[in-house]
């Protein structure tokens, strides 16, 4: 898969000390997201059955012990990841996830 920014993920962690924690498991996830070649959400949830799957092509993933939230919109036929959001889990109650 093309993921589309890495550099939004690097963003996020050299934002605030704080969020340090969060560098080695979305380096991780980015690694592992890279290689796979999902063509279905039950793709993705085989690789990480915490994933929650939504609407609009969205998926929600678990970073760093459930600590953060990633939200990524996935166009399965282009193979292309779009990162929509990464931050805490107060952050993302504050989001409409199937439109951001």
């Amino acid at each position: 898969m093309r993921v589309i920014a890495k550099r939004t993920l690097r963003e996020f962690w050299e934002s605030t000390p704080k969020y340090t924690d969060a560098e080695d498991p979305l380096r991780s996830w980015y690694r592992e997201a890279k290689q796979a070649t999902w063509q279905t959400p039950a793709d993705v949830k085989e690789q990480y059955r915490n994933a929650s799957i939504l609407k609009n092509n969205r998926t929600v993933f678990n970073i760093a012990g459930n600590k953060y939230r990633l939200v990524v919109e996935i166009n399965y036929a282009a193979q292309i990841i779009f990162i929509r959001f990464i931050g805490t889990h107060q952050e993302y109650d504050s989001i409409d996830v199937e439109t951001i």
